[in-house]
């Protein structure tokens, strides 16, 4: 039986989207089939590998994005509300950026639209030390709680996570900013923060180094709400829809091979972005980076199902975007429902599902 998910009024909001101008993209428009260039900003620095790898760094090294005759740039931002910032200001094409961020800059005014999903499955965990005498959520009451950061989407969901627990998240919970990595493992180790609130790649990220967590279940309630999609603004939509279809193509075939075969799209994300390797070989690093990007992979494709079965490449239902919207309100993104069709448009689509899995799925079974 699902339940509905609570959040306190009194959560905090993101840091607010400043309302830019109506801009188009970065490059020119093109027309069908020829060759043409597209900015992608990147809601983060390269530092770990996640999306960017899976569906830019495998388009790339795998000849996805040639074979769409694309070149693709990409752009680095500090987080979704300056990924959308750049799409809407014309600096970036495209973004895959939370959904929330996405909402938030419809109701400002900011004429962007989600073309198409990435992020499907919830991936915010709430853990705590193995030893810890928190077994259930309500055992979160008057405990504190380490969060990204107090504007970050951590944040939004440990408040969530409290109240659809039956907590007040205004006063039964306490907040603290931990970071990520080794700097949030040390608050959670010291005690400074009784339980975590991260994504499933930065726990991934922490226990390749050896460390233990012990997971707390999310409720049916947070199934269905969307994380990161794929955005434009309104005008790039109509001047670019070819060109834009042929990206997510290329970025969904780049996803089934990751899935595949992830330690092959591993061995593409150094190639394309050498960063990552922090100075090391790759044969040094690959087994550890595998897990951490596999366990960003398994938030984008679906929980069940052989490879072969994965369709319907960015679909988002009306059910899930009702879930996303009624989120992202009460966490206090945003004020008022949106509305679907300023909001979606998913006419690309049955474009960018227009290629052979089954090729897809052998050439990565093949890969090294």
């Amino acid at each position: 039986m699902k339940r509905s998910l609570r959040l306190g009024v009194s959560a905090a909001a993101l840091a607010a989207l400043a309302v830019l101008s109506a801009c188009g993209g970065g490059s020119s428009s093109s027309a069908k089939g020829d060759r043409a260039t597209l900015d992608l900003a990147v809601a983060s620095a390269v530092l770990a590998p996640k999306e960017e790898v899976a569906t830019h760094a495998v388009g790339d090294a795998e000849g996805y994005l040639s074979e769409e005759k694309l070149k693709v740039d990409v752009i680095n931002t500090n987080g979704s509300v300056a990924a959308v910032q750049a799409v809407s200001s014309g600096s970036a094409d495209i973004t895959a950026a939370d959904a929330g961020a996405i909402l938030a800059a419809r109701e400002k005014g900011v004429p962007v639209k989600a073309i198409g999903g990435l992020v499907r499955n919830w991936p915010w965990r709430m853990a705590v030390r193995p030893d810890s005498d928190i077994r259930t959520p309500a055992d979160l009451k008057g405990k504190k709680i380490g969060v990204i950061s107090l504007a970050s989407g951590s944040a939004i969901y440990a408040r969530a996570f409290a109240n659809d627990a039956g907590l007040d998240a205004a006063e039964d919970i306490e907040l603290l900013p931990a970071g990520v990595g080794a700097q949030a493992l040390a608050a959670l180790e010291d005690g400074r923060v009784d339980a975590l609130a991260l994504y499933t790649q930065a726990y991934t990220t922490i226990e390749n180094t050896g460390a233990e967590f012990r997971y707390l279940d999310n409720s049916d309630a947070f199934e269905g709400i969307r994380s990161l999609t794929f955005a434009v603004t309104e005008k790039t939509l109509k001047e670019k829809r070819d060109v834009l279809t042929r990206y997510l193509r290329a970025a969904y075939k780049a996803l089934l091979f990751s899935a595949v075969n992830p330690e092959a799209a591993m061995r593409d994300g150094y190639q394309v972005f050498p960063q990552l390797l922090t100075g090391k070989k790759a044969d040094d690093r690959v087994a550890d980076d595998t897990k951490t990007l596999n366990a960003w992979i398994r938030t984008a494709v679906p929980a069940t199902g052989e490879h072969e079965s994965f369709e319907d490449w960015g679909a988002i239902s009306e059910e899930e975007w009702t879930k996303t919207v009624a989120y992202t309100r009460t966490s206090g993104q945003i004020t008022q429902d949106a509305k679907l069709t300023e909001l979606w448009d998913d006419s690309l689509l049955k474009g960018a599902n227009d290629f052979d899995s089954a090729a897809v799925i052998e050439k990565a079974k093949a890969a090294e």
